[in-house]
């Protein structure tokens, strides 16, 4: 098998060297691309055959292959078996449409949601008016319906999966060849791959999760304690679920991988950026300063918004997601995020 990965952050770095290195010892060989939009960034990695900025210390394997520049992307898609997009999601929009008339798999590596305006000015234009961000399949329904595509999502630190731990992962698409592609592209002894056609729940609970790892990590910060973060996680859970569901999806998707699996994960573990940003904020930094000494996209900080809008637009209470909210705008302090989540009225466990 043929496949192109595209983009040369971390987790799009990781997947092909993990692909990469397990073609070399397993037959059938899949023969692996990374591909960027820097010429100049390709180039430092065909040099180094590493990526320092994203994977320090992690060698590429022989057989990855490193293309680059914005015009040879039409090459490079050429002969590709499967196309994995590995970008924010402020670029999928723009990469789908470009997309639109491939006849291979097609599969996203981002979780959250588009910026409200970029899908406002996108439904506007076809006088359906849309105040709130889009997840990726949504934004693939508007620019390239035809397109026969998914998502690659779950509970996974790009370091360990350029390492080879052992990591599983969820493939997520209506479309059955989707599943399988990416279960044949990807499954191996070191990455597990689960197929599920619940897309939305895979990719509502992608999303939603890095949200409440700011609240996780605020918790951890004011060293509330270890009964204060298993309550936020299990409550987030049940939050994420119930957004889940008025979208459509299935509410067990939500513990499976991509649900409880990925939030337990990017809650607890010190490799998560969003879980970072409410350490940092709950030392009293600014959101600038704390997004600015990640280095990396904390997708939680720029979604946030978008799943409490999601949430309203539905009806659907998420105290949680507000609280974040509030703290990133600056119109609540940590401690007051906190007492405001603890002086809410009693409620059933279950609602």
């Amino acid at each position: 098998m043929k496949i192109l990965v595209i983009g040369a952050g971390a987790w799009g770095t990781a997947l092909a060297v993990n692909a990469a290195g397990v073609a070399a010892h397993h037959a059938p060989r899949h023969q692996v691309t990374l591909w960027a939009r820097d010429r100049g960034l390709v180039q430092a990695l065909q040099a180094e055959r590493a990526n320092q900025r994203y994977l320090p210390g992690v060698a590429f394997p022989e057989a990855l292959q490193l293309q680059g520049g914005e015009a040879t992307l039409p090459q490079a898609l050429i002969g590709q078996d499967l196309i994995i997009l590995a970008t924010p999601v402020s670029a999928a929009r723009g990469l789908l449409q470009s997309l639109q008339h491939v006849k291979v798999p097609v599969a996203w590596l981002s979780k959250g949601f588009e910026a409200p305006l970029a899908s406002s000015a996108a439904a506007s234009a076809s006088s359906n008016s849309q105040p709130f961000g889009l997840m990726v399949h949504e934004i693939r329904a508007q620019v390239a319906i035809n397109l026969r595509a998914g998502v690659l999502s779950g509970p996974s630190f790009a370091l360990e999966v350029a390492r080879g731990q052992p990591t599983a992962l969820v493939a997520a698409s209506e479309h059955a060849e989707v599943r399988e592609a990416l279960v044949q592209a990807f499954h191996s002894s070191t990455l597990r791959v689960y197929a599920n056609d619940d897309i939305v729940g895979v990719e509502v609970g992608g999303a939603v999760k890095n949200v409440l790892a700011i609240a996780t990590g605020l918790c951890d910060g004011l060293q509330l304690g270890l009964n204060a973060r298993a309550a936020l996680i299990t409550r987030g859970l049940a939050e994420m679920t119930r957004l889940g569901v008025a979208l459509g999806a299935r509410a067990e998707t939500f513990t499976g991988l991509s649900g409880l699996g990925d939030l337990v994960l990017t809650a607890t573990g010190d490799l998560s950026r969003n879980r970072k940003v409410g350490l940092l904020l709950a030392q009293g930094k600014t959101l600038a300063e704390a997004v600015e000494s990640l280095g990396h996209v904390a997708e939680g900080v720029y979604c946030a918004r978008t799943v409490v809008q999601r949430a309203a637009s539905l009806g659907v209470e998420m105290p949680i997601a507000q609280s974040v909210v509030a703290l990133l705008d600056g119109r609540i302090l940590p401690a007051q995020a906190v007492a405001l989540l603890m002086g809410r009225d009693p409620t059933a466990e279950l609602n």
